[in-house]
């Protein structure tokens, strides 16, 4: 039975709403055709009034794929006055001097953990990758997670959790020894030999990088998978050191200057996204 025919106001606010809620992900023109009793030219039309508003707007782009398996999806691309607007509020919530705590640290968990926050800094860094055919998404347990659970809905594809620890839950694993950039310890990182495809396409994403010996560690645990990466993200990067053990990769702000004596925190965002 075909369902009730839908007026175009209805169809465009359903399209939208389907479309945003599983990004990245290619709906066929029949799929709509059925779902809300119309032709193929009139949800052709529909897509293309969506489409034009949304980039008008800055909300995202519709994407149309040509070809028998083609259809349409959509991208939550964030624009760069968007980016600047929020990357600006981030800084200067972080260089409260109240933010300063013993050991050399900024707190930021209130930040990282917002669902809010999250999904905004998620949807930024899966915008620098949205181009590279991504199969997961990989973070290191646990300040990660969150931004990185939503760099991966934005992209449309699966998180998947490397471990510090061992876990029965997880099954047989693959383990790589990995030394600490900044305290130069020896370190074990561990992920299930379920998580990941071989040759799959990995983005990881963290909230911290001083040196870059945790993301260097997951990226040698992507090869024991046969993986590539396709990028690095993270939250925050210290400018010094300079060099990183990793050579590429992509920061939305950087920690100038940390004065613990005096409380004062200096964060800047990534001038090249702005």
């Amino acid at each position: 039975m075909k369902n009730k025919k839908r007026k175009r106001t209805e169809r465009i606010g359903v399209l939208i709403k389907i479309l945003n809620d599983h990004p990245n992900k290619i709906f066929t023109l029949n799929y709509f055709c059925e779902l809300l009793g119309a032709a193929k030219s009139s949800i052709s039309e529909d897509i293309m009034i969506a489409k034009n508003m949304l980039e008008d707007l800055n909300l995202g782009i519709i994407e149309t794929i040509p070809g028998a398996a083609g259809g349409v999806k959509y991208l939550p691309v964030i624009s760069k006055e968007e980016t600047k607007k929020f990357l600006q509020d981030i800084c200067f919530k972080l260089e409260d001097e109240e933010r300063v705590i013993p050991g050399g640290f900024i707190y930021m968990t209130d930040i990282i953990y917002s669902p809010e926050n999250a999904e905004m800094i998620g949807k930024i860094l899966a915008t620098q990758f949205i181009n590279k055919k991504i199969d997961y998404v990989l973070t290191m347990e646990t300040k990660g997670i969150p931004i990185a659970m939503m760099g991966a809905r934005s992209l449309g594809v699966p998180l998947v959790i490397v471990r510090r620890d061992n876990k029965v839950t997880e099954g047989s694993t693959v383990s790589i020894n990995y030394v600490s950039g900044s305290s130069k310890r020896i370190q074990t990182m561990f992920l299930s030999r379920r998580a990941l495809s071989r040759g799959a396409k990995v983005l990881i994403i963290d909230d911290f990088m001083k040196a870059g010996g945790t993301a260097k560690g997951m990226t040698d645990l992507v090869k024991e998978f046969e993986g590539e990466i396709a990028g690095i993200g993270v939250l925050i990067a210290t400018k010094e050191p300079k060099e990183k053990v990793v050579e590429e990769y992509v920061s939305l702000l950087y920690l100038e200057n940390m004065d613990l004596k005096n409380k004062k925190i200096s964060i800047m965002p990534n001038p090249s996204l702005l």
